[in-house]
């Protein structure tokens, strides 16, 4: 496997070697990409990676600024979730594209690039954010059976545990059918807010009109202080990680010709499923403006404060009832994807393999364990702080991610004739320094209170 791997990406002269082995060997280059028939037969076979990288920009961590952003300002920081979103696509596309020109992901890209302990310091960080991801989900999906069932926080964090069984019954059935999990949670999820939308009725006046940037959100400390927090739960690091590890599971040709088609599919992919998370965090923040702002409800930021309104509001206990369904299917969705980035990350990284049920006890026990502790001592008060903690730690890692995947994508010497253009790499950079800025705002405004 070794030798042909490196006989199909030998290695630019801008690394110091050819990759030893891919990431996800199980899966990769599992699915043929045909080289006949129409444009959308193969793109539809290349379809799929995308949505996995969609979900952790749709995750619980997204919640709770979304519902706190619309209750508190109406549909103004809409134009926040569009920005996030378009910033999102850019790095999605120079991470699938890292993946397919270089044969390598981008943990490998660091591996190679960097000394040892500085990788190893990458992996540690990456780790971190990882667990914090894992964190949200588990909060996310404790909280959805709390309020669906009035299962007790604790023991729903417990039950959290369960599914590494249905992620491992996934993997044994192949890549595709990890793939199909996560779509059709991602329609549940989209019809469960379809739903909510409907019954809460909003001003699409005022929705448009929302998606238009305002010199408010930048001016208004305390609007900025939201809109700086849906950003940076929108970005996430991991990824980046994930979606130039997931696009080497087809088997396109590799030649140039073969890699142009490639980076199309891939990033019409992934813009699609990226435009169905901008619709899904949207609908979140219009849901909660239309039925918390509108009536005078300025200061719900907690998940289950939104559930618990939504009934006498709404008039019928219906949509209480999708948004816990949606938060579950939330939770599930983005747990799935964490457990691939945590593989991904440990073999590029530091070249460790690791059985993927063990790697997925592991990081599932990594976020267990905070939360069962705060739980136990703090109740829902604590666990909702917790939630809030995780993405102030994805938000610390995120330049750790950004800044080498624009430098690679941006270097002649290791992308070739794939190198980003000019254009691409001056917006590049620039997203890099806004993230990097906002975040460092972020965190300041959070640890000073």
């Amino acid at each position: 496997m070794s030798n042909t791997y490196e006989n199909e990406n030998p290695p630019l002269k801008g690394w110091k070697s050819a990759p030893s082995s891919p990431s996800l060997a199980e899966s990769h280059r599992s699915m043929h990409i045909p080289k006949s028939g129409s444009y959308l037969k193969k793109f539809l076979a290349f379809a799929g990676p995308g949505y996995l990288v969609a979900v952790g920009y749709m995750d619980p961590g997204n919640w709770a600024t979304d519902i706190e952003g619309g209750s508190r300002f109406g549909y103004s920081l809409l134009a926040v979730i569009l920005l996030s979103n378009l910033m999102a696509v850019l790095l999605q596309h120079l991470s699938g594209k890292l993946g397919i020109v270089t044969g390598r992901d981008l943990a490998q890209a660091c591996r190679d690039h960097f000394s040892k302990p500085v990788s190893y310091a990458l992996w540690v960080l990456c780790e971190l954010a990882i667990a914090a991801c894992d964190l949200a989900e588990v909060i996310g999906s404790a909280i959805a059976l709390n309020l669906l069932f009035g299962i007790p926080l604790l023991y729903g964090v417990l039950i959290t545990a369960v599914d590494v069984l249905i992620i491992l019954l996934l993997q044994n059935k192949g890549f595709r059918s990890l793939e199909i999990f996560v779509i059709i949670l991602i329609l549940t999820i989209g019809i469960c807010f379809g739903v909510d939308l409907f019954l809460a009725n909003p001003d699409m006046g005022k929705v448009l009109t929302g998606y238009v940037p305002k010199a408010e959100i930048v001016t208004n400390p305390a609007m900025l202080y939201i809109a700086v927090g849906i950003l940076g739960a929108t970005v996430m690091p991991h990824n980046l990680y994930l979606h130039s590890s997931i696009v080497q599971t087809r088997k396109y040709d590799q030649t140039e010709l073969g890699k142009r088609q490639a980076i199309r599919y891939m990033t019409w992919d992934s813009t699609i499923a990226l435009t169905f998370a901008l619709l899904i965090n949207s609908a979140i923040l219009i849901v909660s403006a239309a039925t918390f702002h509108v009536n005078g409800m300025t200061s719900v930021a907690d998940i289950g404060d939104a559930y618990h309104l939504l009934t006498p509001i709404v008039g019928t206990t219906l949509g209480s009832i999708v948004f816990a369904i949606a938060l579950l299917a939330s939770g599930q969705n983005s747990t799935l994807t964490g457990t691939l980035a945590g593989q991904i990350v440990m073999e590029g990284f530091i070249n460790f393999r690791m059985k993927p049920w063990l790697r997925r006890m592991i990081t599932r026990l990594i976020a267990i364990i905070p939360a069962v502790i705060v739980t136990a001592l703090y109740g829902e008060g604590g666990i909702q702080d917790l939630l809030v903690f995780s993405q102030v730690i994805l938000s610390l890692q995120l330049p750790f991610a950004v800044v080498p995947l624009v430098k690679f994508t941006s270097s002649k010497t290791k992308m070739g004739q794939f190198v980003n253009k000019l254009w691409i790499s001056i917006l590049a950079w620039s997203i890099t320094i806004i993230i990097i800025a906002l975040n460092i705002f972020l965190l300041v405004q959070t640890f000073t209170g």
